[in-house]
């Protein structure tokens, strides 16, 4: 009789019969629940246009199935080499490249290699001046920002320096 009590009474229930539920249960699907099929519907199905980082290594990285020796500038629908040798060469003639998109980019990624290194003020602040948010981080953490923002659809570029450590796949 004890046991039929305690399943028909819910939480409320249980805290003005004075008892406390366990909160350390398993959920388990209810009998109806365990042999349905489920079902997947494709909404939208992915671009084939979208750029992700697959990999890296000192060298360069691989985006989209393409591999790019040296540092590069990730577009929504391009990448090009990025004419800097290290975070130290990154400079307003070398950031124009990302304030000159058109539609414009709400993100911009910037992976500085090994480590995230600071970059001058003025250079953040002139884009934040042109509504571009600029993220810098080193450059494992820059390329999983930048496959994160894309995947969410957002106007995301990067700008990534390899770093000089050993292979690391993102």
């Amino acid at each position: 009789m004890a046991v039929a009590v305690r399943r028909l009474l819910r939480p409320a229930a249980w805290r003005a019969a004075g008892r406390v539920p366990c909160r350390g249960h398993r959920l388990v699907p209810a009998d109806d629940e365990m042999y349905q099929r489920t079902r997947l519907t494709v909404l939208e199905p992915e671009s084939p246009n979208i750029m992700f980082v697959e990999g890296y290594t000192n060298r360069g990285f691989t985006i989209s199935g393409n591999l790019v020796v040296g540092p590069c500038a990730i577009l929504p629908r391009a990448i090009l080499q990025w004419n800097v040798g290290s975070y130290k060469d990154v400079s307003h003639e070398s950031l124009s490249l990302f304030r000159l998109l058109e539609p414009q980019i709400e993100i911009l990624v910037l992976g500085t290699g090994d480590r995230v290194e600071r970059l001058h003020p003025a250079m953040l602040k002139q884009m934040r001046e042109c509504g571009i948010a600029v993220e810098v981080q080193d450059t494992p953490n820059a390329c999983a920002t930048f496959n994160f923002l894309t995947s969410e659809k957002r106007l995301v570029a990067a700008g990534l320096i390899p770093p000089r450590g050993a292979y690391a796949g993102v």
